[in-house]
């Protein structure tokens, strides 16, 4: 697409069952704002993109009018546990449940997703990682898609367990993360892992052979070992400021070192709970743009109303905006859902502009796990979309060009 706004992608006139225009007030790439905004979709891909002056002739193509509405790249989360009443650390015993996980995640603009697991029995964590792998391959999932695992733990310090069961938080074992690694047949896309510990920096290496992203969390790392890891190419931070020393102005450690160095990327959770406004700001000014991913850290609560619900070996409580551990009251996972974060994350954060925003939970999230095919409204990726109201709430979600979630006329397919 030129600077005017012309179509990126000559379209032909021709009738396509497959194919469909959506209309919007502006569209959001995210690195840039084209007003009065046409997308043309075919078999479930962008053909083309540009002002809606470059569409004229294309009748016979289906067209969907959002007036007052705007369209962004799909919403990728990177970091969560659940949503819609379902825990993935019981998807061995209730499959079904990430249908549930996936249609929530669509009424709330995500078209992509990470399953992340977390500390458990060898067996157990090795049985989940291949039901979750084998889930990535399947497309017939009403909402949202899983596109990888994050596996959190179980190679952490279990001082930073947060809301982890010490009992399942081992040290780096060599052998069982081959395993796991082969378990996930591929999927596997990130790993949490606490530097400080002993073969650290093999894990990083046998991690970076299999292309998957080492990402420090649930660590006590002071500055030399967090320097090593990165060094060694240790490339992320897991939920940034949570389970990790706090900023000092004499002890630097794992938190500093990586609002400092822009190499690593840090995953933000806007909840006002775990981190305050005030931190995310700060952090949002220190590191480069896109070295900001933001996550929902959810947990199976997200996305419904106050109550107790099953989380890994414990229940969780969600009053108040927080998840807390029935047990103890630690703070597990969030009811966050994307879209929320995303208009908190606006709020937040004045260093970003509303492109940058958008592009913290799109671009930047996609980019942060080798998708390459979506996070961009541009021709040749998939056509996962997400249109919005002026206020930020979802109106539409659009995964491979199949509407999957409508906020006034319920889900289906795009009309042919």
């Amino acid at each position: 697409m030129n600077a005017a706004g012309a179509v990126s992608e000559p379209a032909s006139s021709g009738a396509d069952e497959d194919a469909f225009m959506l209309h919007v007030d502006s569209c959001l790439t995210p690195v840039e704002i084209i007003n009065d905004a046409c997308i043309l979709c075919r078999h479930g891909r962008i053909a083309a993109v540009g002002g809606a002056s470059a569409f004229e002739g294309l009748d016979d193509v289906p067209r969907l009018e959002r007036s007052g509405c705007r369209v962004i790249p799909g919403l990728v989360d990177t970091h969560i546990h659940g949503a819609g009443g379902f825990d993935l650390m019981r998807i061995l015993e209730h499959a079904e449940g990430l249908a549930d996980m996936s249609r929530t995640l669509a009424r709330h603009g995500v078209t992509a997703f990470l399953p992340t697991l977390i500390s458990s029995k060898p067996e157990l964590v090795m049985a989940m990682v291949a039901a979750v792998a084998a889930a990535c391959h399947d497309e017939t999932l009403p909402g949202a898609l899983p596109v990888g695992i994050h596996l959190e733990g179980p190679f952490i310090n279990p001082q930073m367990r947060g809301a982890q069961n010490a009992e399942f938080i081992r040290a780096v074992d060599l052998g069982e993360a081959r395993e796991l690694i082969a378990a996930a047949a591929g999927k596997l896309r990130i790993m949490t892992f606490a530097p400080e510990l002993e073969r650290a920096d093999e894990l990083i290496e046998l991690l970076l052979q299999h292309r998957i992203i080492p990402s420090m969390g649930h660590s006590i790392a002071n500055e030399e070992a967090t320097m090593r890891a990165i060094d060694a190419g240790a490339s992320r931070c897991t939920h940034f400021f949570n389970g990790m020393p706090q900023l000092s102005q004499r002890d630097v450690a794992l938190s500093a070192v990586a609002l400092n160095d822009d190499r690593v990327t840090i995953e933000l959770i806007a909840d006002g709970v775990h981190v305050n406004p005030r931190m995310i700001d700060l952090a949002c000014r220190a590191k480069p743009r896109n070295r900001v991913v933001g996550i929902s850290d959810g947990s199976p609560g997200a996305g419904l109303g106050d109550g107790l619900y099953e989380f890994g070996t414990d229940q969780v409580r969600i009053e108040n905006g927080a998840s807390r551990r029935v047990s103890d009251g630690r703070i597990a996972g969030s009811c966050l859902t994307l879209d929320t974060a995303m208009r908190n994350f606006s709020s937040y954060c004045a260093a970003f502009t509303e492109l940058e925003a958008v592009a913290c939970y799109s671009l930047n999230a996609a980019r942060s796990i080798f998708l390459d095919d979506r996070g961009f409204l541009l021709p040749g990726r998939r056509a996962d979309m997400t249109v919005i109201d002026q206020d930020g709430n979802v109106v539409m979600t659009i995964v491979s060009g199949r509407v999957v979630y409508e906020r006034d006329a319920g889900s289906g397919i795009v009309p042919s």
